[in-house]
């Protein structure tokens, strides 16, 4: 299984590229995760003509041919970060690689709530008529005060947590084989997409 994993922070030291790196060391023998960083994009101006940076294309063409998507998003002020929202802006643009496409929501936060309201937030952004990811519901991952969990190598320290995790991996592996079966519908949703348009309602 292919899977693409946005580090969903412009941050240098981020633990939710830590977390993502985790998982992709930790499930290997599952799926192939590849990591993709947003925070050298710049910042969405909605440009003339739909023309999108070649740096968003090429995330873009990351997602189309993944087979689904993780997200691990921080929190700031009870939401995600303005790189993320930033990056699904540009992804949103005349473009649709996130449309249908599974996801997983996860995140990592100091605190002790683990990004949960950014994840809420980020939930309401992906179901937006110009994304219309397909998110997988009822589950997610929060690691709280996550400067103290992980270990000397990166690893998780708490078993209890790496069995939660393991957990909603193998719930998403199996939402993305049912969702990618599930496609009958996916030309008209692409069609009423591209034909969406916010300044014509």
């Amino acid at each position: 299984m292919k899977l693409i994993g946005i580090v969903g922070s412009n941050s240098q030291k981020s633990t939710n590229r830590e977390l993502l790196q985790f998982m992709q060391k930790h499930f290997k023998e599952k799926a192939e995760i590849e990591l993709v960083e947003i925070k050298d994009l710049p910042l969405f101006n909605k440009p003339a003509h739909l023309k999108v940076p070649e740096a968003v294309l090429e995330i873009a063409q990351k997602i189309e041919h993944a087979q689904g998507v993780i997200i691990a998003t921080p929190e700031y002020d009870h939401a995600i970060p303005a790189a993320l929202m930033n990056a699904l802006a540009w992804l949103s643009y005349g473009i649709f690689p996130l449309l249908n496409k599974p996801v997983m929501i996860t995140g990592a936060s100091y605190g002790t709530l683990g990004s949960s309201r950014a994840q809420l937030q980020l939930r309401q952004i992906l179901d937006a008529p110009e994304l219309k990811a397909n998110v997988m519901p009822g589950s997610e991952f929060l690691l709280g005060h996550s400067l103290q969990a992980f270990d000397e190598h990166h690893d998780l320290i708490d078993l209890g947590v790496v069995q939660k995790l393991d957990a909603s991996f193998d719930d998403f592996r199996l939402f993305v084989t049912l969702s990618n079966k599930l496609s009958h519908a996916q030309n008209l949703l692409h069609q009423e997409v591209e034909n969406f348009d916010w300044e014509k309602l």
